[in-house]
Order: structure tokens, then sequence, then C-alpha cells
């Protein structure tokens, strides 16, 4: 079979890996891809005209599949998704893993997600929302008149993951809505947002399979608990990012706390997509807080997380095209998640002075035997091929978030140590990259 994953991260070069892993599969194109995917084994880069989000991309993406007869798409980002690329391939009769466009609006829409779970009883932080600018700004004030506690302010819409910030103080809250709402910094993203209560606790990730038509009774297959580290610096420290390092799975997320996940996130969230009507086929991202056994909803995704993935993916002992297959044809209640034992430490270098402005270009070196030696995978984020002596293996940097390695052991410490040997092996100008990934705190 061919397949086609939409994407140019290092989360699709982590799906295009799985997947070429199956008998099945006979030839992986990833559209656009990047200088890893198009190394991969069975994979081809695929370059169309416009973006995938945009109207041209997804029509040639379309013609695509039907010209090639592919047998599945997964999509990887959210913003096709949002966009409408599922109902696009469904009208024309092809095989697509993701929610439909209506869906989608559980990340497309902050405002909307938020009145979603407390529609449903999905247990989350009290919030309000606005879209007048006076309105929130006196919302800020009066918060930071009754408590000191931080208040977390939310842009609407899709942001590129610059869209949350936690407000210490009242001048800070001001000038974060000024900035969305007055000076549309975010665009269209920050004309309407979500003034939150500030949770405390670790953060975890769990990703999920979902197969709901509407009309018939859904399933959500949660996977095992991965951890992504937002902050920038050692420690949890600095500006949020979209991810610099993941682990899978999490030492701290107890039995109990997957049980009250189930009971008081997960459940209240199927019955509400089934109530809603959605057609949601494909993967969802729960953002969790958790406080001892208790877990709260910080956000949904409608896709896999990036990097969880890279931390996940390794760990898998199924054939992914099977478990599309099972959230496609409503058979998911009876497909069996197998994971490997042991832990994924999967740590990212980026550039320097990410996610600040950075430069790009610079060649990627790599020591093949000492890398190889660590057994650990190297996923690429943002960097591409070019055939020049003067990089190995031949790439150069395009991206922020430039390169992730994911490395497996017996023990989370012989993952880290395996992890941070073979970003040892890698270099490039203005090479970053935390050191404490699955070592510091839990909610950084």
């Amino acid at each position: 079979m061919k397949l086609l994953v939409i994407g140019s991260g290092g989360r699709e070069h982590a799906l295009a890996w799985k997947l070429a892993q199956s008998a099945r599969v006979k030839r992986i194109y990833v559209a656009p891809g990047n200088g890893g995917t198009g190394s991969e084994s069975k994979c081809e880069n695929l370059r169309i005209p416009g973006t995938i989000e945009s109207v041209q991309g997804q029509e040639a993406l379309c013609a695509f599949a039907r010209q090639q007869g592919i047998a599945l798409t997964l999509v990887g980002p959210e913003a096709p998704l949002t966009a409408g690329i599922v109902d696009r391939f469904r009208a024309a009769g092809l095989a697509i893993i993701g929610p439909d466009k209506n869906a989608a609006r559980l990340e497309g829409s902050k405002v909307f997600s938020k009145a979603f779970m407390e529609k449903y009883g999905v247990r989350t932080a009290q919030s309000r929302s606005f879209s007048d600018y006076t309105q929130a700004l006196d919302y800020a004030a009066e918060h930071f008149q009754k408590t000191a506690r931080p208040l977390v302010i939310k842009a609407d819409g899709l942001a590129g993951g610059k869209g949350v910030i936690i407000a210490t103080h009242y001048a800070e809250a001001a000038l974060s809505l000024a900035s969305f709402m007055q000076e549309a910094s975010l665009g269209a993203a920050g004309k309407a947002v979500v003034l939150e209560a500030f949770l405390e606790g670790h953060e975890v990730s769990v990703l999920a399979a979902v197969s709901l038509v509407p009309g018939k009774p859904g399933t959500i297959l949660p996977f095992i608990a991965a951890r992504d580290h937002k902050r920038r610096f050692e420690g949890g420290q600095g500006p949020n990012t979209g991810g610099m390092g993941a682990i899978a799975p999490v030492p701290d997320f107890s039995q109990a706390a997957a049980e009250n996940f189930r009971r008081c996130i997960l459940e209240p969230s199927l019955r509400g997509m089934e109530q809603e009507g959605m057609d949601y086929r494909g993967f969802l991202f729960f953002g969790l807080m958790v406080r001892d056994t208790l877990c709260s909803l910080l956000e949904y995704n409608v896709r896999l997380g990036d990097p969880e993935t890279q931390a996940l993916v390794p760990l898998m002992d199924f054939d992914l095209t099977r478990l599309c297959d099972a959230i496609l044809t409503g058979r998911l209640r009876d497909f069996s998640l197998c994971w490997k034992t042991g832990a994924v430490c999967a740590p990212l270098a980026v550039a320097g002075a990410y996610p600040g402005a950075y430069q790009t270009g610079y060649p990627i070196r790599l020591d093949k035997e000492r890398f190889s030696q660590t057994g650990a995978l190297l996923f690429i984020a943002g960097a591409e091929k070019k055939e020049d002596p003067e990089a190995e293996p031949g790439l150069y940097t395009t991206g922020g978030r430039v390169l992730g390695v994911s490395a497996w052991a017996s023990d989370p410490e012989e993952a880290w140590e395996r992890a941070y040997r073979a970003m040892g092996a890698i270099s490039f100008e203005g090479m970053a990259f935390r050191t404490d990934i699955g070592r510091g705190p839990a909610h950084s």
C-alpha cells in the first residue's frame, strides 16, 4: 500500500519511520517533508503548490492521492485539519486520518473548546471568554485585586505555541491583552481570548486514538502517558516553546491518576463529542495538569503531539497502519495497543536564539559511529538536505527546532544517558539543548 503523511516536522519524521516498518507499506510520500523524511526507508518527499493548509495545496494533495492510489493519508499538524482537509479528502472518497473541520474546533478555537468542556462536565480550570478588550482588561484587574495568583491568558485561535501567557501581575496581563487584542500580534488568533485560573501540578500528555462517526457509539483508546518539557531553559525556566523534548512513560502518572483521567476527562469528552455529532476518526491529545491523583484538562489538540510522538513511537509494539484501519472501520474498541517495556528520552536540539529570532542555513555534522553506538534514533524537525561535502549527512538547518534524538532503554536513567551521548555526536552552529529532559521539574 502507498501512504501519504502531511507535515514537515519531527512528528512527521517519526510517523514515517514507524509506518515504514509495516510489511504492508510499499511507499510513503511526505508532503512537504524535510531532510530526514526524504532519506527515510520507503519514503519520498512531495512538493506541492501552495501550503498544506491552503485551498490550492489541499486540492493538489487530493489530486495526487487519487492519481497515485494512496490507500491512507495521515495529517500531522493542526493547521490543515482546522482548514478542512479531512472534509475535502472524504468528499473525494479518500481515506484520511483526522477530525473533520467541525470537530477540529476543539483545538482551533480555545473559546469553543472551553465552552465544550464546561457544557459536558470535563474537569478544567475556571475561565471566562472575551472578544471585547475593555471587558477582558477589567476582568484581569478584578482578578489581581482579589488574588495574587497568576492569570492564564489564551488566544482563541491557532498561534504556533505563542498564544498562551501566564501573567503573574496585572501589568503583564494588560500588556499581553493589548498585544493580542489591539495590536493583533497573533493576527486573527488573538481577537478573542480565554482568561483562565492558574492550576498547579505536573503536566502530562495523553495521546489517544479516536473512532467516532455521527449517530454511532464512539471509542477513545488512550496511549501510555508522555511528558513534554515546554520551557526553553534548564529547570523549567524561560519562555514557552513548541517543546524542548519529551519522555515516555511518565513515572509519576499513577494508576489512580490514570483512572481519574478516564472518569473525569476522557469519558465526558467522548459523551460530548457524541452529543455534538462530531465526525472524528483520528488522534486526540489531552494536555493535563495533574495534582496528586486529580487530573484537569488544559487543552485538546486534534492530532498527535510534537515532541511527544517522538518519545512514543519507539515504544509502539503494534503496526500503526492497522491501528489506522481500526480507527476508520469502527473496530478501534477491539484493537490491542501493545507497548514495549522500558523508557524513552527524546531531547531536542534548537537554534541558540529560539524561540526568538534565529538564523538558519548552518550545516549539521554527525559522528555516525558515535551516534550508532547509542542505539538512538534521529528525527529531523527543521533541516533540509543539500548535496554539500561540508555537511554530514548533507543537512542544513531551516528551523528553530532542528532535530531530536529518541533513545530507548530498560529504565529512564539509562535512556537519559543514551539520549545525551547521542546528542553529543551532533553539532551545528549555535546548537542548544536542555540537559534535564526527564530529570527536571515535572511541570517543565
